[in-house]
């Protein structure tokens, strides 16, 4: 399993976004990918229609009762993506592993120990916007950090911050542990800011800057408020294009090769199926029109209501 540990901690860069929709474009590409929400906001839970508040198999119970990360996989509406989901009480574990030993190598004893036959091909973290024990947990147990940012002045200054964590993970408890691609988010093209804030990480990333940008768009913005992935919401959108390009990105990165042809069927089969749904939407809330009905043979018709009178009129007026 390779694991990705989507991490930044500004908050509102894109990464729950981005685990989310890379997980299910290399999913639809044929890959069985797993989605850990590590987040106690339960953002990636949420995207993926689960409730924090009923979940009964989630990453607390992982972290805090030791239990098998089998146990608590569970399916999504996406074929080959799957998830363990955050609960409301996610937001206290820190303080309860407070005092335990080896409290930051859990998530990768889990990992290590989960079924050979029932192995993904991908793992992705989707990570709190801090960097206490969940995150040192999402470091120690990942193979590449995957650091979604926006292209402002405030983000790079973050970046050093986080870049100084990772490498003291490097050093004392995961040496695997790697920044593998810095993913610029919400993109505005138009400012000349982000040209600028491009340039400078490029200096400093180099060639793990992502060749593909993720534009700024409203159809990802409002997707998990219908609880689907962006090829479920708005196949055809920028947000959707952006994602597929940055999927086919990473998956050559890791050297596997794209097959074109998977690609396209994939692209189109997301598009049909968001048609057809909608089509569904539609006719389930067109209005029921109910004919009037007929009058039967024995039936007495009732005589229409005779004119008023003007007496009556007028009287009717006085009252």
């Amino acid at each position: 399993m390779h694991i990705v540990a989507v991490i930044n901690q500004k908050g509102g860069v894109g990464k729950t976004t981005t685990t989310v929709n890379v997980g299910a474009a290399l999913a639809r590409l044929g890959k069985r990918v797993l989605l850990l929400d590590l987040d106690p906001q339960a953002n990636l839970s949420l995207h993926l229609d689960r409730r924090p508040e009923l979940e009964e198999s989630t990453m607390t119970q992982l972290l805090v009762e030791d239990r098998p990360l089998a146990e608590l996989v569970r399916p999504t509406m996406t074929p080959g993506l799957f998830v363990v989901a955050a609960d409301t009480s996610l937001g206290g574990v820190e303080q309860v592993l407070a005092n335990r030993i080896g409290r930051e190598t859990i998530l990768r004893e889990a990992l290590d120990a989960y079924p050979a036959e029932q192995r993904f091909d991908y793992v992705f973290i989707d990570c709190p916007p801090s960097l206490g024990v969940l995150s040192a947990n999402a470091l120690c147990a990942a193979n590449e950090v995957l650091v979604p940012m926006q292209t402002e002045y405030f983000s790079l200054q973050g970046m050093a911050k986080l870049t100084e964590v990772i490498q003291l993970v490097k050093r004392r408890l995961n040496p695997a542990v790697e920044i593998g691609c810095v993913l610029p988010c919400m993109v505005d093209l138009r400012t000349r800011l982000t040209g600028e804030v491009l340039d400078n990480i490029a200096k400093y990333f180099g060639e793990r800057l992502a060749r593909t940008l993720i534009r700024n768009n409203v159809k990802l913005a409002e997707a998990p408020s219908f609880g689907a992935t962006i090829f479920d919401h708005a196949p055809d959108s920028n947000g959707a294009a952006d994602y597929w390009d940055f999927a086919c990105e990473f998956l050559l990165r890791h050297g596997e090769k794209i097959d074109t042809g998977v690609l396209a069927a994939a692209r189109t089969a997301a598009s049909s199926t968001a048609a057809s749904r909608a089509a569904s939407s539609r006719s389930a809330e067109a209005p029921v029109v109910t004919a009037p009905r007929k009058a039967a043979s024995g039936d007495r018709e009732a005589p229409p209501p005779a004119p008023a009178s003007a007496e009556g009129a007028a009287a009717a007026g006085e009252d």
